[in-house]
């Protein structure tokens, strides 16, 4: 029953998660548990999960005696998430690269995964794997501060909300990473830690981040 419970919790997250961000539910909109329980013909305890992960992912916001909205994002708290994320995850690879030095096949995998996805048009998955990704090269740091404010920026919640806007090619964006791993694999840390945050920066701002340089 656990699992039954677990898995149609994960359903719901999913569908909510799909509406709010492609718009379908807007910002301060409500979301009421019985409601959504008559929907998916299940008890609220299902419901009331898939909200908490929905708030952990930043999409929702609740408060006693008030119920769960949809959180509004404000664009210039998107930009300077992005900015912080560069800065992390350039810091990160200062010390992440001597453990991924020529031990980069399961990030690797991740990318192939990632072009998959993204051809297939699977948004979910592609954030999923996304945000996998780039954590395991900043939980390869081995600095678990580091790692929790990472953590804190909600990254896959807002890779959701730029594939549903769209304006980028995805599959393009997927290959992109696999030049990350390149340096990571060569043991190049300044390149690669240079590279993640151009990347990072090219949400926060128009500009595409650029190809690697050769490192002398």
């Amino acid at each position: 029953m656990v699992f039954e419970r677990s898995c149609l919790s994960d359903r719901i997250r999913r569908e909510l998660a799909r509406r709010i961000v492609e718009g379908e539910l807007k910002p301060g909109e409500r979301l009421v548990e019985m409601r959504i329980a008559e929907e998916f013909a299940s008890s609220q305890t299902p419901v009331r999960e898939a909200l908490r992960e929905l708030e952990a992912l930043r999409l929702v916001e609740s408060a006693p005696y008030k119920g769960t909205w949809v959180r509004e994002v404000d664009p210039r708290e998107t930009s300077e998430a992005y900015t912080i994320r560069g800065a992390l995850e350039r810091l990160a690879c200062e010390t992440a690269v001597e453990a991924l030095r020529g031990k980069t096949a399961g990030l690797r995998e991740v990318v192939a995964a990632m072009r998959q996805a993204a051809e297939e048009g699977d948004h979910d998955e592609l954030a999923r794997l996304n945000q996998e990704f780039h954590r395991s090269i900043v939980a390869a740091s081995n600095n678990r501060t580091l790692l929790q404010i990472w953590e804190s920026l909600s990254f896959e919640a807002r890779v959701r909300r730029s594939l549903a806007r769209g304006g980028r090619d995805w599959a393009a964006n997927a290959a992109w990473h696999g030049t990350v791993v390149d340096a990571l694999d060569a043991g190049d840390a300044a390149t690669a830690g240079r590279l993640l945050e151009e990347h990072a920066r090219s949400f926060a701002t128009p500009s595409p981040p650029s190809s690697p340089k050769k490192t002398r």
